[in-house]
């Protein structure tokens, strides 16, 4: 059975993260599991005593412990039959679920949202995870409602019973992972939606700034984007008859086109190559742009 673990520590993003979590558990037949990190509390002492306030401690590991109990049983109540187990784990938040990650096929955690103009303000816990996870880490901002993921109905109101919008994906044709091209099919496909494919393109990195002023090159250029991204896409095509795909090439960097469609997505699917440095892992512009200014949850798939 498949493992969808999701991040709390009690604050509006990580109960909308848990929401998400719930409702893609279901959809997959998944196990959800609820992991809050409890953070190494200062010792607090009395003056010139030099005895610690235990009381302290225990305060916070029973509001952690509360916080499960309640989401568990608010998440049962809507989703009787959904698997659910929650754990307490007593490390830092960015190893301790990036080792919860390690057990999962996909983790989930909240960030901060600002609202559908300015989106993400991703904390550094959560961009930690994000660059070092081995596994899919999506992220959901404060207020994101499951109606949110569904086309309006035929008034213009929110409604679950309507159709999902589009699963969008960013990609690049530089290293078109089949990691994350599986993600995105297999989102479009339990959702029976459709896949909307964005892939930016420069001709100014390919041939200098004076292509820019070439139109002939550039028509020569645009078409050539768009016969590779059909190309990558054909396979895919193939092994998911069932999602219909759009194909959009645009000039310049996909991030701002993926803030863009974000807009009426029900979720974005970007990359991020996986490069095991001393210093850790990092985030490419695209993703990180994604990643501050999407108003769809986010998924980030790491390849090779």
């Amino acid at each position: 059975m498949s493992v969808i673990t999701v991040g709390l520590d009690g604050s509006p993003e990580s109960l909308a993260a848990a929401d998400w979590a719930a409702r893609e558990a279901a959809q997959q037949e998944a196990l959800l599991r609820l992991v809050h990190a409890e953070e190494p509390v200062v010792p607090l002492y009395a003056p010139l005593g030099g005895i610690s306030a235990p009381g302290v401690l225990a305060a916070q590991r029973d509001w952690a412990a509360h916080l499960l109990r309640e989401t568990e049983s608010r998440l049962a109540l809507r989703r009787p039959d959904l698997r659910i187990t929650a754990e307490e784990t007593r490390q830092e938040a960015v190893p301790a679920l990036l080792s919860a990650a390690g057990h999962a096929d996909l983790l989930v955690l909240g960030s901060r949202g600002l609202g559908t103009v300015t989106g993400f303000l991703v904390g550094s816990v959560a961009l930690a995870v994000v660059a070092r996870s081995e596994r899919p880490v999506v992220l959901v901002r404060a207020g994101e409602r499951a109606e949110d993921e569904h086309r309006p109905d035929a008034g213009g109101a929110a409604s679950e019973a309507t159709p999902y919008r589009d699963v969008v994906l960013g990609l690049d044709l530089a290293n078109p992972a089949a990691a994350v091209l599986e993600f995105a099919f297999e989102a479009a496909r339990r959702r029976a939606s459709g896949l909307r494919v964005v892939h930016g393109w420069n001709p100014a990195a390919v041939y200098g700034y004076g292509a820019v002023l070439d139109a002939g090159l550039n028509a020569e250029l645009a078409e050539e984007a768009r016969q590779g991204l059909s190309e990558v896409l054909r396979p895919w095509r193939d092994k998911f008859p069932g999602v219909e795909v759009r194909e959009q090439t645009v000039v310049g960097g996909a991030g701002r086109h993926l803030v863009h469609a974000s807009r009426d997505a029900a979720l974005v699917v970007v990359g991020r190559a996986q490069r095991h440095t001393p210093v850790g892992g990092r985030i490419g512009p695209v993703t990180h742009a994604v990643l501050q200014h999407a108003s769809a949850p986010v998924a980030v798939v790491p390849h090779d």
